[in-house]
């Protein structure tokens, strides 16, 4: 019997959490400890992490299962944390992937190992009702301001880091703001709402950023959404593609939360099942989705940082290519995202994608020829991530693309 998380734990534990969107992870742990809740982002990468997975995760589960697992019981097992006071979070979708049953394997390794440690979930869906670990109303809100706050120092950090004339000042921006937005949160401050003054003044410090005129090869990062965003899983891909000369343009997370809350509605809507589920997943997907017009008018007024691209014409960009029932994995998104950073003259994209995930590969490389017929200079290469696949050659297939595009 795996071990429960309790009130008292609240208190006494400290929960580590895997280290998928570092930027945006900081912000979201600053929530809970407001809370009460004591949060770590784990750090590890070293090869040790792969090698637990390996040891505690079945060989037919994909790559950022063994990853997650693996950070997981090497930083248990490397004295820095009592397992009598630790827990672990890992987040579910609750849809069709394989993640939303990556908790059992996880509680099965850890039982194995360290059957004292609880594990929470961070999910949405209702699922895991009997823990103590719970996202409130008002968290919930919080958590959408973080999101998209994370969003915006993600795209600035990018743009800033790829032609900053002065090494290293785009972080001590980003740290600023992520130092700053948490301690509003942790504070419990009001002023989070304040989503077009905080936003304009992120737009503006990372506007005074002296940047180089070079002209740059601007390469659009897709895929499943753990292996696209974590730099553990994709090999520090952004990092790599900045030593390369080139700029990293990276979709929002909020376009997979927007996502997820659209696939609720329009399932309702498929299958005939409309229910008070569904309606308030859509009542929910109206606010989000009013809050990122707002927040692409904030980036259009500023003028110096592209803006996110409306969700709306995702949809119907998807509507072109593949049913908006495909949702299995990352499933329609992945096409609209290739397609609306061609259309946006991003006509060079690595879809990552973790070895044996069926639905994305589906997805991604399936569509592809489509998305190249209507966008000829579209230069898209899929890079599979797993165990076995070698950083250099994942860098060389990169390589051979960029020799592409700057021919």
């Amino acid at each position: 019997m795996s071990a429960k998380f309790t009130e008292d734990m609240i208190k006494t534990h400290t929960i580590l959490v895997p280290n998928m969107l570092p930027i945006h992870f900081k912000l979201i742990i600053s929530i809970f400890e407001a809370e009460g809740y004591h949060m770590e982002l784990l750090q590890n990468d070293s090869r040790s992490v792969v090698d637990e997975g390996l040891k505690n995760v079945h060989n037919d589960a994909c790559y950022p299962a063994l990853l997650v697992i693996g950070q997981f019981i090497d930083a248990l097992k490397s004295g820095k944390y009592d397992p009598d006071k630790t827990a672990l979070m890992i987040t579910q979708t609750g849809g069709g992937c394989r993640a939303s049953n990556y908790i059992h394997l996880l509680r099965k390794a850890v039982d194995k190992n360290f059957p004292q440690v609880p594990v929470v979930s961070l999910n949405f869906s209702g699922l895991e009702k009997d823990s103590a670990f719970r996202i409130t109303a008002g968290m919930f809100l919080k958590m959408i301001y973080a999101i998209m706050y994370g969003d915006l120092l993600m795209t600035c950090y990018n743009k800033c880091r790829a032609y900053e004339i002065k090494k290293g000042l785009s972080e001590k921006v980003l740290e600023k703001w992520q130092k700053r937005i948490g301690n509003m949160f942790r504070k419990n401050s009001k002023f989070f709402l304040k989503l077009e003054k905080i936003s304009t003044d992120i737009l503006n410090d990372f506007g005074e950023i002296p940047l180089s005129s070079e002209k740059k090869i601007r390469v659009g990062i897709v895929g499943e959404i753990y292996v696209k965003y974590s730099p553990l899983a994709n090999n520090h891909l952004e990092d790599f593609l900045i030593s390369e000369g080139c700029e990293p343009v990276v979709p929002s997370l909020m376009e997979f939360v927007m996502y997820c809350a659209v696939g609720t509605f329009n399932d309702a809507k498929i299958y005939d099942n409309a229910n008070m589920q569904s309606r308030i997943y859509k009542l929910g997907y109206e606010l989000i989705y009013s809050m990122q017009k707002k927040l692409i008018k904030i980036m259009k007024k500023q003028g110096k940082f592209e803006a996110f691209h409306d969700f709306e014409h995702l949809r119907k960009l998807a509507d072109k290519y593949i049913n908006q029932g495909v949702v299995m994995g990352e499933g329609w998104l992945i096409p609209a995202e290739m397609a609306v950073l061609a259309q946006s003259g991003v006509e060079n994209i690595i879809c990552t994608q973790p070895f044996g995930c069926l639905p994305n590969h589906i997805v991604a490389k399936g569509m592809s020829r489509a998305i190249k017929q209507d966008n000829p200079n579209a230069n898209i290469v899929a890079i599979d991530y797993d165990p076995g696949a070698t950083r250099v050659n994942q860098e060389n297939r990169i390589k051979l693309m960029l020799a592409n595009a700057r021919r």
